[in-house]
């Protein structure tokens, strides 16, 4: 038996994808926007699913579309935005009750369906132009979304490591876009670009629940309409030239973060990607690997210390935040617990603990719906047809001598520090 049981169809330009499953008593539906990241485009990308949002045709308010979706038996609605390998990702999430389960069995499948192509192709509009209002209103909580990110010291010690790390590179761009950019954007610009994005994304809907899947086919025959002609862009990985590089930069806070980029120059595409996983679970991705146990717990020199990767980038990001008295130390043990890896030094013990917990972790996500969804996705972005049982067992086959390669192509690139006024580093 396959843990996902996921059936994939062409409608009208768009990729849908139904997964029937028991396991949950509502059902769920994703739509994905993905187009690359740009730096013309990414403010207007990242203010557009809150305009959409706003209200339909049918629903013209915030308030009245709110109403109709307490209507459908409390069904909730939320949009975000990503930033996966030099893709930028809309996700529009709902998630209703399931009739099956209603004493009153109402079409509240069809109906959430309905109103999410209403939400996508039918947004309430002023001619040829989104209602100024609206947009005004959200153009200022964008810039509050891109102003937190200055003032949450972890976020932005993350962000300015990647804007050093990938300059030039598309991956720099900030998924909520580019603060000096939001004011040249007016209803009627920000409307054309919708009208080119949904002509032109890749589209995506999912649909996960205890449901039948040539029924959801017919809804959404009969509500999305599209004229997409997306053209795939198969995206060769290029390998950078990598030179080692150290940013330190001076702020008023108390704590120092310390990041540090490395190109892993292996991505989700890759065999090798299950032992790259397996990799970062050791060095740094969980509360027994090295970083936590050798930087945090034996030289107590870090208030944090872990690891993670970007699949479909090929970087992976140490976050660590310390005194600024102890950045040669922590950054010599941080190369220190890179080497060992490089050259093996793990314990058996250590490694079957990190495919067990990665294991597990694969299988807690898939018992959200929302996390079966980002499982399930990666095979879009990367283009790459892996099922999560293969992801399992490809997990399960890595052995000592996948992690030791996996570990030797990976490249320190960028040491960003970000410290309080006048200490040393």
């Amino acid at each position: 038996m396959s843990f996902i049981n996921e059936q994939l169809v062409n409608v009208n330009g768009l990729s849908l994808h139904t997964v029937s499953t028991s396991k949950f008593k509502t059902n769920t539906i994703v739509l994905k926007l993905l187009a690359p990241l740009n730096d013309q485009y990414v403010t207007y990308r990242a203010l557009l699913p809150y305009v959409l949002q706003r209200g339909t045709k049918s629903f013209p308010t915030s308030t009245s579309l709110r109403q109709h979706l307490d209507e459908l038996y409390g069904a909730t609605l939320h949009v975000d935005l990503a930033k996966k390998g030099e893709n930028h990702i809309i996700s529009f999430r709902m998630e209703l009750a399931n009739e099956k389960f209603l004493s009153n069995p109402a079409p509240l499948l069809e109906k959430g369906i309905k109103l999410l192509s209403e939400i996508l192709l039918d947004p309430v509009v002023d001619g040829e132009a989104f209602k100024d209002e609206i947009v005004t209103q959200e153009k200022r909580t964008l810039k509050q979304r891109i102003q937190s990110v200055y003032d949450d010291k972890m976020r932005y010690s993350n962000l300015r490591l990647v804007q050093e790390m990938c300059k030039g590179e598309p991956y720099a761009l900030h998924v909520n876009g580019d603060i000096e950019d939001i004011e040249q954007i007016s209803p009627q610009t920000l409307f054309d670009y919708y009208q080119k994005a949904i002509s032109s994304d890749k589209i995506d809907l999912y649909v996960v629940g205890d449901l039948d899947q040539q029924e959801v086919e017919g809804y959404v025959k009969r509500y999305f309409p599209l004229q997409n002609n997306h053209q795939p862009v198969n995206e060769a990985f290029e390998k950078q030239e990598v030179e080692e590089n150290e940013v330190i930069e001076e702020q008023d806070v108390k704590q120092g973060k310390l990041n540090i980029g490395y190109r892993t120059n292996s991505t989700y595409r890759d065999d090798d990607y299950y032992a790259l996983q397996v990799f970062n679970g050791i060095y740094g991705g969980f509360s027994h690997s090295k970083l936590f146990i050798n930087v945090r717990e034996k030289a107590s020199l870090a208030y944090y210390a872990a690891s993670r990767v970007e699949s479909h980038k090929g970087l992976l990001m140490v976050m660590s935040g310390i005194e600024v008295q102890n950045y040669d130390q922590a950054v010599t043990i941080i190369r220190e617990q890179m080497a060992a890896m490089k050259s093996g030094d793990f314990t058996d013990q250590e490694f079957e603990q990190t495919k067990a917990v990665i294991r597990n972790q694969l299988l807690e996500t898939i018992d959200t719906a929302y996390g079966l969804v980002e499982i399930v996705y990666h095979n879009v972005i990367a283009q790459k047809n892996r099922s999560f049982d293969e992801y399992l067992q490809g997990i399960e086959k890595v052995s000592k001598e996948d992690v030791v390669k996996v570990a030797d192509k990976v490249e320190l690139d960028t040491i960003y520090f970000l410290k309080g006024m006048g200490g040393n580093a």
